[in-house]
């Protein structure tokens, strides 16, 4: 097994350790946070060392990193920890679940975290630093590129292009050659049957009370 090394101390960093102790090659022997944002000094019954001190401690020579940090700021605090992390010169895993259905022969990046039953359809091809949660269906030609955080349940239809730094929210549904620009922010439920610019946000129309008992609604 390689030792790696992961870069937080909250949800997202506790949910990667898990996978990576029941479902991979990866033995994580250590976090690390900004020395700034230490609050324990162990976590998950492993140390947690700064990452200013990173390449002493653990060296990119011995030891390979897994950046584990949500979609905040459009993914780009985890982007920039990213980049970091490379310039230090640590290769960044990926980790794709056993239950998931990986059909395309594409390769998908580095710091890529792909959970349980997601289907990823033939020919799809997956950047770097992306992040798929639960249970998402990627249709065959599709694109997801660098820095993008999708969440469970998404349907993205065949030959799609999702491009750097978006949040697609839980149960969105992206309609077929669709794109999305940079920096698009895709509210849960939303249905989206055209491309997108840069930088926008959509939301799903609002659900109505009916004025009337469930009694009188003939199912």
């Amino acid at each position: 097994m390689e030792n790696i090394v992961i870069f937080g101390s909250g949800d997202i960093a506790q949910i990667a350790n898990y996978y990576f102790k029941t479902d991979s090659n990866y033995k994580v022997v250590a976090f690390t946070v900004d020395k700034n944002f230490i609050k324990e000094s162990t976590f998950e019954g492993l140390p947690v060392v700064p990452f200013e001190e990173i390449t002493k401690i653990y060296p990119p020579a011995k030891y390979k990193m897994f950046i584990a940090v949500s979609y905040a700021k459009l993914n780009k605090v985890r982007e920039a920890k990213y980049h970091e992390a490379k310039k230090n010169g640590y290769e960044l895993v990926s980790y794709v679940s056993s239950k998931c259905s990986y059909l395309t022969p594409y390769q998908h990046g580095d710091n890529c975290f792909i959970f349980e039953d997601n289907t990823i359809q033939p020919y799809v091809k997956i950047g770097n630093n992306v992040t798929l949660w639960s249970g998402n269906h990627i249709g065959h030609h599709s694109i997801i590129n660098d820095h993008n955080f999708i969440s469970s349940h998404v349907v993205v239809s065949g030959h799609c292009v999702i491009n750097s730094n978006s949040f697609i929210g839980v149960n969105s549904t992206l309609g077929h050659k669709v794109e999305i620009g940079k920096e698009n922010i895709i509210g849960a439920g939303s249905i989206i049957t055209k491309s997108t610019g840069f930088g926008e946000v959509y939301v799903p129309a609002k659900s109505i009370k009916l004025d009337k008992p469930s009694s009188e609604i003939n199912l």
